[in-house]
């Protein structure tokens, strides 16, 4: 059992005593009971020194939302996730509606699921084109009520949400990539933040396809104010500009996202290392190339094949996997990103 800090408590004996019991009854497990102990330990603190009950409700509001969707999510954390991000506005005849509908059958049909908005439009196009339970909505709750659209097949997989920023957290963290199609203020909301948190290590890397319908100009537009405002002012680097893939065809769009997991599988950040889990062992040359073309990134050393470490042993994550580690300088994101990339060509 990991050994739990003293130094966050209340600073009550006897709240702080009352607090270890409740851990001892609401932990579902020893290694939680530290952050257990920390999450009861700011309950209290946030009820002895907040007299606002907007604060209080804003946790409280907070907390549960999060608590709720971990529980929905939890017993399909391995299967592979896309996000259908688009306008609520698009109509049934629209190109992107059509185009959101064969991407989510197909992507189904190999067995991912899929995550939307849970509203009309593009993101009822996604849940419409689903496999009957392989898909979610995280409807929000507007003053206008936007209604979860009726093509949800199982009820129980639909979470309503009161924040934005507690939804935009449960769509990072449940899904594995993002496909935006045309949409407005709330799309490019969406697609900026997804991109920035991959960009700043925020979010660990994911394929990003911006899909553009036959006959759309939407994203190739996006794309030149990128690169004329962003990139050629120094907003954002050039290497930024591999963080995304404009698609334009459903096919095009789901290799692209089948690419990305060829052969990289996840990322671990442990005690400075960064760790690469792969779903098979890469060639020689593959390892002495990235060396080569990626050693900017690194503060020292080299990228080595390795085992698991003492953490992920401990928590028995992905262990039969095979590993690359290496002291990335957790700063250029993108050419993590574009590493990955070269492995995936292996």
């Amino acid at each position: 059992m990991k050994k739990m800090s003293k130094d966050y408590e209340v600073g009550d004996k006897a709240v702080d005593g009352l607090i270890d019991e409740l851990v001892k009854v609401s932990c579902g497990g020893q290694q939680c009971e530290d952050l257990m102990r920390e999450i009861l330990t700011t309950a209290v603190k946030l009820g002895k020194e907040s007299s606002d009950r907007g604060d209080l409700k804003l946790a409280n509001n907070t907390l549960k939302e999060l608590r709720y969707s971990f529980k929905i999510f939890s017993p399909y954390r391995g299967v592979r996730k896309v996000i259908i991000f688009g306008s609520a506005r698009s109509d049934r005849s629209s190109a992107e509606y059509r185009m959101a509908e064969e991407f989510a059958r197909k992507l189904t049909a190999k067995g991912n699921m899929i995550v939307t908005g849970g509203g009309p439009g593009v993101m009822e196009a996604g849940n419409k084109g689903s496999k009957a339970g392989k898909e979610f909505a995280l409807n929000i709750r507007l003053p206008f009520e936007q209604e979860p659209n009726p093509y949800i097949d199982e009820k129980d997989k639909i979470i309503n949400f009161k924040y934005f920023f507690t939804r935009k957290l449960i769509f990072v963290k449940e899904t594995d990539a993002t496909a935006l199609f045309p949409g407005g203020f709330g799309t490019l909301d969406e697609g900026f933040e997804m991109i920035t948190l991959i960009q700043t290590g925020k979010s660990k890397p994911r394929p990003v396809v911006l899909m553009e319908p036959e006959g759309s100009t939407y994203w190739t537009a996006w794309l030149r104010f990128v690169d004329d405002e962003l990139v050629k002012n120094g907003f954002v680097n050039k290497e930024d500009m591999g963080l995304f893939h404009i698609a334009r065809s459903v096919d095009e769009a789901i290799r692209y996202i089948e690419d990305f997991y060829r052969v990289y599988h996840s990322v671990r950040y442990v005690s400075g290392l960064t760790i690469l889990r792969l779903n098979r062992k890469i060639s020689i040359n593959t390892l002495r190339r990235i060396n080569e073309e990626f050693k900017d990134i690194l503060t020292q050393g080299e990228i080595a094949v390795s085992a698991p470490t003492e953490k992920e042993v401990q928590t028995k994550e992905c262990l039969g996997l095979p590993r690359l580690s290496m002291n990335f300088d957790l700063h250029n994101f993108a050419r993590l990103c574009d590493m990955i990339k070269v492995i995936n060509q292996d």
